[in-house]
């Protein structure tokens, strides 16, 4: 037996759910416990399947640190450091959207796109 078949498949849990009249759908409280939804979630088309997930409400927490490490930079403390990072933080998802966005709109040849050396210039050799 090879390695990949050893390996333990994710354990997938299905449930039919009924769709109402008004095209609306209960999510099975198992499945709304474990998953972490709160009062929105996100819906997606991926393939020839819909993608309904808990929406991540602390949007830009993994770019904190470098966030507040900038701010204090910059000289802000206290209420003003607490604004500012509040500010900055709720920027950082609308700004990776754009760029998912801009990214999709490349692949599919809507936009002009960059190359790698457009980016990152050329290595030097010397």
């Amino acid at each position: 037996m090879s390695v990949a078949m050893m390996r333990e498949k994710p354990v997938m849990e299905m449930k039919k759910i009924a769709i109402s009249a008004k095209r609306q759908i209960t999510i099975p409280q198992k499945f709304f416990s474990t998953l972490g939804f709160d009062t929105e979630a996100e819906c997606m088309i991926r393939g020839n399947e819909l993608v309904i997930r808990p929406v991540k409400t602390s949007a830009g927490g993994e770019f904190a640190e470098q966030i507040l490490a900038d701010l204090i930079k910059q000289g802000y403390s206290g209420d003003e450091l607490l604004f500012r990072f509040k500010e900055a933080q709720s920027q950082v998802r609308p700004a990776v959207e754009g760029m998912l966005e801009e990214a999709k709109r490349a692949a599919t040849a809507e936009s002009p796109f960059a190359s790698y050396n457009d980016v990152f210039g050329m290595e030097d050799e010397g």
